[in-house]
């Protein structure tokens, strides 16, 4: 029986930080045990179906959550092996060394991290190396340095794109390219070549890759870890508690509903939480006993609150020109991140989408209407599109939270209008800037099928916070390892432990985090 084994390790999850913590702790030899509640994703030709994908949810989690005032929404979480990091859009960015210091907002303090960028930057060069990170350091001046390059060159820009950095630069800016995830091997011409897995196509973005080509936790770690020997995965197993010894300080069981019906007790040395910010703080909050009456490792009542999500913008500017452009998402623009000449608080960066095509732009329509001139149907849209996303930071707040209703619903508590006046002043600069880029200043529209339906609280791919890490326990859940204050053997590996998020996507600092934790379990464990 799978429950008699006792194992070295349990890892909760297959995500960014559950599936390179696998990774990391393979070659260890240690029993692995790596729990995930999905199953691998089916491949089939609805992968790269805009409808299937965007307009109808196909592969999000059936479930609802409630907000504040228990309201039911459907929430941006997808349960496969490689977690969201199937659906992810590749952003493989650094956190700024500012934003692991204490940053002013206009409206509040994002804090600092009892880490700084110096502590994280060899994990950072060994993430970027792991996750095949095409990019050229040294051409954001906001970015920290970097002790190694990028294991490959940027993605070349397509001519539209290649257009629209040349005049930014005219305007003194400094585009560059994005750091983006990507089997790919280039050309001189910038064209994947016989042997490359990535075909450069234009389903980059929300999609899933149906050659494994984007470097996704599943393809790039957890099958790979799955190689060796000691190392084991269950799937479909839903881990509905952990288990405590009566001094409350270790977990001695990991209880999970499995595929068939029935449940199973699972017993490891070291265990390992990586459900994504909201799930791990629900598990936690789930788990609680005699020793922890308010949840597992909550002795500071901090588990669930200060969740955070960035503000987003999801945008499409309409080119003059026609914008023929497969793969859009190679360009971003850092120049406004910490503030600008006409404001003092950051408001944030701009970066490119996938492209959109005419079935997204049709699922918008009812949107739009009477938004777009009668010069500018529908269907002449979608080949002039140019899109845009639009990141601003927000900021921890303690009501900002998850919680548990009595049957065990999720309710997620979140001030939609939380530091949104740099998201506002970011677009309305590029808003401005639209004339002297090729585009009609006019056509600015909200692209609201990346956003989740233009529905914030249901927008949680970049959901981080709920289980911050920090030196004083009263403040914080884990220690500065990602341990928890209260449990000896209870790690948490993703991006719960967030004090801040910064402005970037939080893909990067999930993974640099998880093998650097990954490191110190592995001292641990000889």
């Amino acid at each position: 029986m799978a429950g008699a084994q006792h194992y070295d390790v349990i890892i909760i999850g297959t995500g960014a930080g559950g599936g390179t913590l696998a990774h990391r702790l393979a070659p260890t030899g240690k029993r692995i045990l790596i729990l995930e509640r999905g199953d691998y994703l089916p491949r089939e030709r609805d992968n790269w179906d805009s409808t299937a994908v965007f307009v109808k949810g196909k592969y999000r989690a059936p479930e609802y959550w409630y907000d504040k005032d228990g309201k039911e929404f459907p929430p941006e979480v997808n349960y496969y092996v490689g977690g969201n990091t199937k659906f992810y859009g590749a952003a493989l960015f650094r956190l700024r060394p500012e934003d692991f210091g204490e940053l002013q907002h206009h409206d509040g303090i994002s804090p600092a991290w009892p880490i700084d960028y110096a502590d994280l930057e060899p994990y950072y060069s060994q993430a970027e190396q792991l996750y095949l990170v095409h990019g050229r350091h040294g051409e954001d001046p906001t970015e920290g340095p970097a002790s190694a390059d990028y294991p490959f060159p940027p993605v070349e820009h397509e001519p539209r794109i290649q257009q629209l950095s040349d005049d930014l630069e005219k305007h003194g800016l400094h585009p560059f390219h994005l750091p983006i995830g990507v089997n790919l091997i280039q050309d001189e011409k910038g064209r994947a070549v016989h042997g490359s897995a990535c075909i450069r196509c234009d389903r980059v973005d929300g999609f899933p890759c149906l050659l494994g080509a984007k470097s996704d936790a599943q393809v790039l770690c957890v099958d790979p870890a799955l190689e060796h020997d000691n190392v084991t995965m269950i799937t479909r197993a839903d881990v509905r508690r952990l288990e405590t010894d009566p001094t409350g300080r270790t977990v001695t069981g990991v209880v999970a509903e499995l595929g068939d019906g029935s449940t199973e007790t699972f017993a490891a040395d070291v265990v390992v939480v990586a459900c994504g910010a909201v799930n791990s703080a629900v598990l936690l909050l789930r788990s609680a006993d005699d020793r922890h009456p308010d949840g597992l490792a909550n002795s500071s009542g901090q588990v669930g609150r200060n969740y955070m999500r960035h503000n987003n913008l999801a945008l499409m500017a309409v080119s003059k020109e026609p914008n023929p452009t497969a793969f859009q998402k190679t360009l971003a623009m850092n120049d406004w991140y910490l503030g600008a000449d006409d404001w003092d608080y950051p408001l944030g960066g701009i970066q490119m989408l996938g492209k959109s095509d005419a079935e997204q732009i049709h699922g918008e329509a009812p949107r739009w209407a009477g938004a777009v001139s009668p010069d500018m149907p529908f269907e002449v849209l979608a080949p002039h599109a140019v899109d845009f996303w639009l990141c601003g930071e927000d900021l921890p707040r303690p009501d900002n939270r998850v919680t548990l209703d009595a049957d065990g619903g999720i309710h997620l508590a979140l001030d939609e209008k939380n530091n949104t006046a740099g998201l506002k002043r970011l677009r309305h600069k590029l808003q401005g800037m639209l004339g002297q880029l090729g585009m009609h200043p006019h056509h600015l529209l909200s692209h609201s099928i990346y956003l989740h339906k233009g529905m914030p609280i249901g927008a949680t791919a970049h959901q981080a916070g709920t289980v911050r890490f920090g030196t004083d326990p009263a403040a914080s859940v884990l220690d500065v390892n990602c341990r928890a204050h209260d449990v000896d053997n209870l790690y948490v590996v993703d991006t719960s432990f967030f004090p801040s998020i910064g402005a970037v996507n939080p893909s990067l600092t999930a993974i640099a985090n998880a093998l650097r934790v990954g490191d110190h379990i592995a001292d641990r464990l000889r």
